[in-house]
Parts: C-alpha cells; sequence; structure tokens
C-alpha cells in the first residue's frame, strides 16, 4: 500500500531516530523521535499553572518554579512510539507511517509525582490519576484534550516523573514545554506533554485516548480489545558500512566488521541479544555492556567477518522476564506494540 497525503502530512510534522545515532546512549533532544497528535501549545512560562485536582484534600495549582523548587531526580529513560513498525504491516492501518526507528533515550529531570500526590492527600475512594495535556483537537471524530490515565498503584511508583528538563535542558516546545509527564518503561502515549492538570478519579478514565485509543483490536468493533502498556523487547542495530541514498540499503567491504546496537524492554531490562547474519538462519549471542541503567536501553556489540555477497542482518532481545522479540510481528488493527525483528540488507564487496 502506498502512503497517503495524509500519512504524508503527518510523517513531515513528525520524525524517527536516524539509526547510526544508536552509538549514543543519550539522544540529543533534537535527534530524538517525535510525535505530535494535535498542534504545539503557546505556553508562557511566567503565568503556567499546573492543577492537582480531582479527590485529592488539598488542591493545588503549582507554577513552574513551584516544581523547580521541589526535590529534583534525574533519569535515562527510553521511549518508543506505541506505533514503531506500523508500516511494515499489512494491511496497515493509516497513520504516522513508522518503520521501526520511533525511539529515543533522554535523561528527565523533574520531580516525583507520588510526593505530589501525598501532599495534596490522595482520597481513599481513589482509583485511577487522570493526566491532561494543553494540547487540543479532533480524533475518532472527537474534540477533545490530549488526556491519559494510570492506575492509582502504577501513578504511585517512584520513578514516574513531571518533567520540565530533557538533558539538563528546558523542554523544547516540541518535548511538551514547559512540563510533561514521564512514566519509565510504557510506551510514548503514557507520557502526556504540555501537562495542564493531574486529576485524581473514583472510576476508570474514559476519554478518547484511553478507551478507545490505543487498543488491541483485531477489528474496529472490537470492544475486549487488551490496552497498549508496557513496551515489549526490541533491538536495533547501527547500519554498517555506508548507505545507498535511496532505499538506505548498505555497502561494505568484506572483512572484519564490529556490529554495534541498543536494546530494551519495558518489562523487565535486557539480557540477551542475538545477532543473525544470514537473515535468521543461525543466531549468536552478542555482548552486552555492563551499565545499563534500569529504564533505558542497552548496547550491545557483535564482531562478525564479513564476507562477500548480500546478506541480512538481524538482531532480537530477550527480557529478564523471559519475553523475547518475535521474528513477524502479531498482528493488529492499528499497528501497536509492533516488535518484529530489525532486518538490514547489506551488499559486501
Amino acid at each position: 500500500m502506498g502512503i497517503s497525503v495524509e500519512e504524508l502530512q503527518l510523517a513531515a510534522r513528525n520524525h524517527a531516530l536516524p539509526l547510526e545515532m544508536l552509538r549514543e546512549p543519550i539522544t540529543p533532544a533534537g535527534l530524538h523521535y517525535l510525535l505530535i497528535h494535535f498542534d504545539i501549545p503557546a505556553v508562557d512560562a511566567d503565568s503556567y499553572r499546573l492543577a492537582i485536582d480531582g479527590l485529592v484534600e488539598r488542591p493545588v495549582e503549582l507554577s513552574l518554579a513551584d516544581l523547580q523548587a521541589r526535590p529534583a531526580v534525574t533519569l535515562p529513560v527510553t521511549l518508543e512510539c506505541a506505533g514503531n513498525g506500523r508500516a511494515l504491516l499489512e494491511p496497515r492501518w493509516q497513520s504516522q507511517p513508522w518503520l521501526t526507528e520511533a525511539v529515543g533515550t533522554a535523561e528527565w529531570t523533574g520531580t516525583p509525582l507520588r510526593p505530589l500526590l501525598e501532599d495534596a492527600g490522595i482520597s481513599s475512594s481513589a482509583v485511577e490519576v487522570v493526566f491532561t495535556g494543553l494540547d487540543r483537537g479532533v480524533q475518532g471524530d472527537i474534540e477533545h484534550n490530549y488526556a491519559r490515565s494510570l492506575s492509582l498503584e502504577d501513578a504511585l511508583r517512584d520513578e514516574v516523573l513531571v518533567v520540565y528538563a530533557m538533558n539538563g535542558a528546558p523542554l523544547l516546545p516540541q518535548h511538551g514545554f514547559p512540563v510533561r509527564l514521564i512514566v519509565p518503561g510504557w510506551y510514548g502515549m503514557t507520557h502526556v506533554k504540555w501537562l495542564r492538570s493531574i486529576t485524581v478519579v473514583d472510576s476508570p478514565f474514559l476519554g478518547w485516548q484511553q478507551d478507545y485509543g490505543y487498543k488491541l483490536r483485531q477489528s474496529e468493533d472490537d470492544d475486549g480489545a487488551a490496552p497498549v502498556t508496557r513496551m515489549l523487547p526490541r533491538s536495533l542495530m547501527v547500519p554498517p558500512g555506508i548507505p545507498v541514498f535511496f532505499g538506505r540499503g548498505r555497502v561494505l567491504q568484506a572483512g572484519p566488521c564490529e556490529l554495534v546496537g541498543r536494546a530494551w524492554s519495558g518489562w523487565a531490562p535486557v539480557v540477551r541479544v542475538e545477532v543473525s547474519t544470514d537473515g535468521g538462519e543461525s543466531w549468536a549471542d552478542a555482548a552486552l555492556d555492563a551499565d545499563a541503567p534500569a529504564f533505558a536501553w542497552r548496547g550491545w556489540r557483535f564482531s562478525w567477518d564479513a564476507p562477500v555477497g548480500e546478506h541480512v542482518l538481524m538482531c532480537r532481545a530477550t527480557d529478564g522476564a523471559g519475553n523475547v522479540q518475535p521474528l513477524e510481528a502479531e498482528w493488529n488493527l492499528e499497528g501497536y506494540c509492533n516488535n518484529g525483528v530489525q532486518r538490514v540488507n547489506v551488499a559486501v564487496s
């Protein structure tokens, strides 16, 4: 299926990670993958206020300075779009046409969410916490502000942050300035940008992005679809050699070649990466970097003596919970959680 004009418009507004930047443990802000559902809101930092309300004893509005004055935490966190790989599926849902590069890892600085909620006084009847952004638009024929929720249990996890800095600098407008949510381990739709309010509620949130969007549906009327939550294991490699401009095939000279890449999972740290240099006929273990942050990707490397000929290189990850990256993605309507292995075509001469 060809790319539609509507998909091209989305692709022009959003961008993926250049795979050669997998060499870097931290992605520069301008190269981190980006998905913007609606428009980037115009926000004045001086007048900005974050509301914490709903079923709390002490509702409060916090300025950017108020948030910055609280205890700060910096975490390296890998974010991946839930629709990463969608363009490789058939039939393909008409949306942002990602290949495999909708990912990035940044150092996010902010203040933990849990103390903010505890200071406000959480009601005993609380069930979920709703995070609403300032961005507004129409999706599924419904006009709404982008909003997602977490169960109270997930919202109170120590690693969940309300952040105001990325890689040591204020958030860029496209990355949620002045304040956004970071929920380590979860797909990108969870990390609400341009955060307007945090609302404690006593029943499941039924906003469009939560109740209909981001579900693993087999058809448009699949009411029992499972929700998208944590990132499945995925490994990507830096394509070796040099690229052919159109099609991005690779050209490489025969001889020793070190393949490098990164792997991640939202369920547990990556404990194994395997590499195939013959299109999946055989596999061998890559060497993993020793330093692996809890919520960021893990580096790997593999020595290959590249012989003359045409080759298909592949890599797959296994996490500590026993989840193994599949050779082929499991199809679903919108193309979510598509973690089939990467294939890199290389011509060695």
